[in-house]
């Protein structure tokens, strides 16, 4: 199990890090959305959930840490913020400058 977790983090991460070298805007989008995720799935590894317990200390034996939880739900409300905004800024940017370049230039109308 530790083991597709793994490969799923590093996909993850792979892909996020790819997108985000893209010269389009909206593949920085999707790129910083997929590490967002990784970033997410990695709080809730190094947190070391149990399974099944609960998050109240003194009821049981074992008890599980409520703080990585807390942490990936903060992190999911701030990172759906930033995608919105994000993405109606790449938008208006799109329109004005009639392109998705990154630096608002198309490369291809060079070579014409």
């Amino acid at each position: 199990m530790e083991l597709l977790y793994a490969m799923t983090l590093g996909v993850l991460t792979t892909c996020g890090v790819y997108l985000l070298l893209r010269a389009r805007t909206f593949t920085v989008i999707l790129g910083l959305t997929l590490l967002s995720h990784a970033v997410n799935l990695y709080l809730f590894a190094s947190g070391r959930l149990v399974a099944g317990a609960p998050a109240i200390i003194g009821l049981t034996q074992g008890s599980a840490d409520p703080l990585p939880q807390a942490l990936v739900l903060t992190a999911i409300v701030i990172g759906f913020a930033m995608t919105a905004f994000v993405v109606v800024l790449a938008l208006k940017a799109a329109v004005e400058l009639r392109n998705d370049h990154v630096d608002g230039e198309n490369p291809d109308e060079d070579r014409l």
